[in-house]
């Protein structure tokens, strides 16, 4: 298993005395030490028009943390493909490739949350087929041929992109599924999957099902084993005891729950008794990493900065993580 930082940026400027350039700063703080302790790769998430993510393009703030790291890979998940020209997508994901060396992860969703396709004034019963559309334009436009494409919602016509990715054929692309069910249709695609189990499972018994589901999916539209990655966030928080994370950072995790949108609201307890987040201390969390190395899931990508957790104590959490869990995965 593979670990990497990942993080939804979720904000709350009305309740905690934090700017959104204190945020970015503390981000970019992150993304580099996340480099310095052996982190495979660092990713932000895509949000609109509510404090649920303060990263609404993240191609800009990954093009700054290109510039202040070397070797980390730099993911953004997920880009909604309905919200944006899929030209733009494949340009603005092309420069940061360049930008950081091809050091580019790329995670794909067609979104779920009804305030951003209202703002964005796009009916969420054409996200399937605008995904669909987007996916396409964007793959072929990576290619760096000149190509021509049809859509009932885009028209491309004798376009070639002037900026290309620097990874051949292309940067890793993974698409991501809320539910169990839709991993399986991912792999018939040849495609990879991301996934979030705290949104979309009850267990992981019941994830690793869904997990062989899409494995066996994908080999058959002839995918490799070696391939078939299945990277995951989870909440995590490394400290001295299960008990001294309840004391650190219940709070933290007790508000990222109830201002989630959309989502099931669970205590701590039912999520740590479920492994749903993986709290306490390095023995607790390499415990956990090793259910869901079990079940398939490949890049365990660490939620460590969530609820408006102090950047100190987000920073302590991954030292403990990098020194001593990481090593138990090499």
């Amino acid at each position: 298993m593979k670990f990497g930082i990942f993080s939804v940026v979720d904000h709350y400027p009305r309740a905690l005395a934090r700017t959104t350039g204190q945020l970015y700063a503390e981000l970019l703080e992150q993304v580099q030490a996340a480099e310095e302790l052996g982190f495979e790769s660092f990713w932000v998430a895509e949000h609109h028009f509510h404090e649920y993510g303060a990263i609404p393009r993240p191609p800009i703030w990954l093009a700054a943390a290109a510039a202040r790291t070397r070797t980390i890979r730099l993911g953004a998940a997920v880009v909604v493909l309905p919200f944006d020209h899929p030209l733009r997508v494949a340009e603005d994901y092309a420069m940061v490739d360049i930008l950081c060396g091809g050091r580019l992860d790329l995670g794909v969703g067609s979104g779920y949350l009804k305030h951003e396709y209202q703002g964005f004034g796009i009916d969420p019963n054409e996200k399937r087929e605008r995904f669909d559309e987007s996916l396409e334009i964007l793959l072929r436009a990576w290619t760096g041929e000149r190509f021509s494409y049809r859509g009932r919602f885009h028209t491309v016509v004798n376009v070639q992109l002037n900026v290309t990715p620097i990874q051949r054929p292309r940067p890793p692309i993974w698409i991501a599924v809320l539910r169990n069910e839709a991993a399986v249709f991912a792999g018939r695609r040849g495609l990879p999957v991301m996934m979030i189990p705290y949104a979309n499972t009850e267990d992981v018994a019941e994830l690793a099902s869904a997990v062989r589901a899409f494995r066996q999916a994908f080999i058959d539209a002839g995918g490799t084993p070696e391939d078939a990655t299945v990277p995951f966030g989870l909440h995590a928080y490394c400290t001295e005891s299960l008990d001294d994370a309840r004391a650190e950072a219940q709070d933290a995790m007790d508000r990222c729950v109830r201002t989630r949108l959309y989502a099931k609201q669970r205590s701590f307890d039912l999520l740590v008794q479920k492994d749903l987040i993986a709290f306490g201390s390095p023995d607790d969390v390499a415990r956990v990493a090793r259910r869901y190395a079990e079940a398939g899931l490949t890049h365990f990508l660490a939620i460590t900065s969530f609820g408006g957790l102090e950047h100190k104590r987000v920073l302590r959490s991954m030292e403990l993580l990098a020194k001593e869990v990481l090593p138990r995965f090499s």
